[in-house]
């Protein structure tokens, strides 16, 4: 098994979630965006929607996030939001 993605999922004011994921899934203002470990760094500007987190432990978070950036660099992702809450 590849090793686990970093996830990290802050809002302007407060950490929203992080922890170990085996996969992302973010929309950003070029699409949807699926990031699995080992994906090559990468910097997007987020749109107004969900992101998706399928953690290690096979629990899925889904997070409402409004304007932002998501950042990925040695299977850590970085998910800076304006705005955002974990919606389930």
């Amino acid at each position: 098994m590849a090793s686990p993605l970093n996830v990290s999922v802050v809002s302007a004011n407060q950490q929203i979630w992080a922890g170990e994921a085996s996969m992302v899934v973010a929309k950003t203002v070029e699409g949807e965006i699926g990031i699995l470990a080992g994906h090559e760094p990468m910097l997007a500007i987020l749109a107004a929607g969900e992101v998706r987190v399928n953690t290690t432990s096979g629990e899925r978070l889904v997070a409402r996030a409004d304007d932002g950036f998501l950042s990925v660099e040695n299977d850590t992702v970085t998910i800076v939001a304006r705005d955002a809450e974990l919606i389930s």
